[in-house]
């Protein structure tokens, strides 16, 4: 039995030392010293030895035992060291080499104008509101004196959610104007930006998704030329001084009167093109006198207070403002488009 372990712990020592790897130390541990190890094995003979002898080969397979476990944690280290040395030898990083240049974004250009016109608005005293998307039909239709039947409340042209068609995504932002009126202490000077939806064939000026800011004033002697006024205003302020406007007559149920107001087309300067349709003229709001029954229905009497709304689109106030002729650039995240602003 001596000769055996004496064996087994020349055996053992070699091929630790041999070992390159921390699966081949596993494995001569497992060889010597596993449930079914050579040195398992021989300790299973020691019930066949006399009682003298019995001490004395314990005592030496525990030596046996000792020499092996620390031949192995010795070697696991020497394996440990040799492997992360060779990890830093391969993933040395030079640090004079220049780094990877971080890209970053910048505003969006329809954000770029909204902000103007926040600025624009906030030094002229109005408040900015912010409010739901999804909203009633009576805060988007029925209260701004658009009552059943008129073709803006067709499923044709509106995204309604309920079967009954009284929740809807809004068409348009003038909801923050009735909440307002509802809601706030008189005189009101807000406006109202934000998403709003309509059943819109995409082309080079109309999406189903875009944006809006609705504006509204509401005083005692609030008069159109008050309206006219504040919109040229924000327009020449917007697009520099000498920018041409109109404004036509028009027909909104929310207000009386009404008109709406153009520029004259940035990309040919009013002679005609496709981005104005040849027109020379780009529509970019509408507006008017708020319609005394809008007063009635938020609780405001008409004969005391009168006021004036707009709604403009922000896409095409920045297609103006940066010569974009085609809405769907703002839409398509195109990177090359984005880079120029």
């Amino acid at each position: 039995m001596k000769e055996q372990l004496e064996s087994i712990r020349k055996s053992a020592l070699e091929s630790i030392l041999g070992s390159q790897a921390g699966a081949d130390l596993e494995t001569v541990r497992v060889k010597y010293l596993g449930k079914k190890g050579e040195l398992t094995a021989v300790l299973k003979q020691m019930g066949s030895l006399s009682a003298e002898l019995r001490p004395i080969m314990g005592q030496m397979a525990n030596e046996v035992r000792a020499a092996v476990e620390k031949a192995i944690e010795e070697q696991s280290s020497i394996l440990e060291a040799k492997a992360l040395q060779a990890r830093l030898e391969t993933e040395t990083v030079d640090v004079t080499i220049p780094g990877k240049k971080l890209k970053v974004g910048h505003k969006h250009p329809m954000y770029t104008v909204l902000d103007e016109i926040k600025d624009i608005f906030i030094g002229m005293g109005f408040e900015i509101l912010d409010g739901q998307e999804i909203e009633l039909a009576d805060y988007n239709f029925t209260k701004l004196n658009t009552d059943e039947g008129h073709p803006a409340r067709e499923w044709s042209d509106t995204f309604y959610l309920m079967q009954d068609s009284s929740v809807l995504l809004r068409t348009q932002t003038s909801n923050m104007q009735i909440r307002a009126m509802e809601t706030r202490p008189l005189p009101i000077r807000m406006i109202a930006p934000g998403r709003v939806y309509r059943k819109d064939e995409v082309d080079a000026t109309h999406s189903p998704m875009f944006h809006q800011i609705e504006g509204m004033v509401i005083d005692k002697g609030i008069t159109l030329g008050d309206l006219k006024g504040t919109l040229n205003a924000v327009v020449q302020k917007i697009y520099g001084e000498g920018t041409v406007t109109r404004f036509r007559p028009h027909h909104f149920p929310f207000t009386e009167p009404s008109c709406e107001m153009d520029i004259q087309c940035h990309k040919c300067g009013g002679v005609g093109c496709p981005t104005c349709k040849g027109e020379g003229w780009i529509e970019v709001l509408g507006s008017g006198m708020v319609h005394p029954k809008v007063l009635r229905n938020c609780g405001i009497d008409p004969d005391v207070y009168s006021g004036f709304a707009f709604g403009m689109g922000l896409e095409r106030l920045a297609m103006g403002q940066f010569k974009i002729n085609d809405l769907r650039l703002i839409f398509e995240n195109d990177v090359r488009f984005l880079e120029q602003f």
